[in-house]
């Protein structure tokens, strides 16, 4: 549901409090603390500011999925991409458009 909620807001910001209330409402079912009380625990994680009763995002959409990625990555696989790409090509095999694609990334982040 964070999520979501945050998608809502990137899509939306900066956005009023009590317009969040209302989309928030409207998208998700929630009453007004409900949505308050996520914003607040965003807020916590520094995701997101709500000063003077509008809210900002201080961190954006691609660098927050960036970060769960790489967390799910260094839970689940000990932090190894291959062992990653192992498992995730286990099931599904790649075009060749997303080989080359791979292949791009693997270059453009090698270490020198």
């Amino acid at each position: 549901m964070e999520a979501k909620f945050a998608d809502l807001i990137w899509q939306h910001e900066p956005i009023p409090s009590g317009e969040l209330v209302k989309l928030c409402e409207s998208e998700l079912n929630w009453k007004k603390s409900t949505t308050y009380t996520m914003l607040k625990r965003l807020e916590s994680k520094e995701l997101f500011s709500n000063s003077k009763g509008v809210v900002i995002s201080l961190l954006t959409r691609e660098d927050f999925y960036a970060e769960q990625s790489k967390q799910f990555v260094e839970e689940t696989f000990g932090g190894s991409l291959p062992k990653f790409l192992a498992a995730f090509t286990r099931s599904r095999k790649l075009s060749d458009s997303e080989v080359d694609e791979f292949l791009k990334l693997i270059n453009e982040h090698k270490e020198e």
